[in-house]
């Protein structure tokens, strides 16, 4: 009897399989597997396995929906936050990177998108819906009193349309025309 040996895949193939998984997942997680499986040309039970394996590592987490604020009686809104140069307590930062800011917000109507931490003219970049541009304030000048001291200056902007979101283009895209 003759064993088939199968052939040991490298690193670096893997790695081209795992982007051609998530090429397809950020067009829509919610896609049927056997149909990311078709696209990227993979058995149905090769993609369950890097799924999981892209799961268990960390590099996909969570997974949500992208939907029109307007619809649902809520407008985006975009602050920048630029630090000033006074040293941040380790009470702030594990305040940061807890929950306590959704907490808060979630009493103000807010509903926090993203965060992020960057590095530029800017420190720190957070967009949230919130139902009107008064809320949105509200929100900012609880931020502040939160982090009282630490702020030297920040940058409300109400995003009129998004045209892409999270890897995905708004179906709506064309209403576009209607801002230029």
């Amino acid at each position: 009897m003759e064993i088939a040996i199968m052939p040991k895949v490298s690193k670096g193939q893997i790695r081209k399989d795992e982007q051609k998984v998530l090429v397809e997942m950020r067009k829509n997680a919610k896609e049927n597997i056997n149909t990311i499986a078709k696209r990227c040309k993979f058995s149905s039970q090769k993609v369950r396995r890097i799924i999981k394996q892209l799961e268990k590592d960390n590099t996909i987490f969570g997974y949500t929906a992208i939907f029109n604020e307007e619809k649902v009686g809520l407008k985006h809104f975009i602050m920048m936050a630029k630090r000033n140069s006074n040293k941040i307590t380790e009470e702030t930062v594990n305040q940061i990177i807890s929950r306590k800011l959704e907490d808060f917000t979630a009493t103000l109507g807010i509903a926090v998108e993203s965060s992020f931490y960057v590095h530029g003219e800017y420190d720190w970049i957070i967009t949230f819906a919130a139902r009107d541009i008064i809320h949105a304030k509200e929100f900012v000048n609880a931020l502040l009193k939160l982090n009282p001291g630490i702020i030297q200056k920040i940058t409300l902007l109400e995003t009129m349309m998004f045209i892409r979101k999270q890897y995905v283009l708004n179906p709506s895209r064309s209403k576009l025309k209607e801002f230029l």
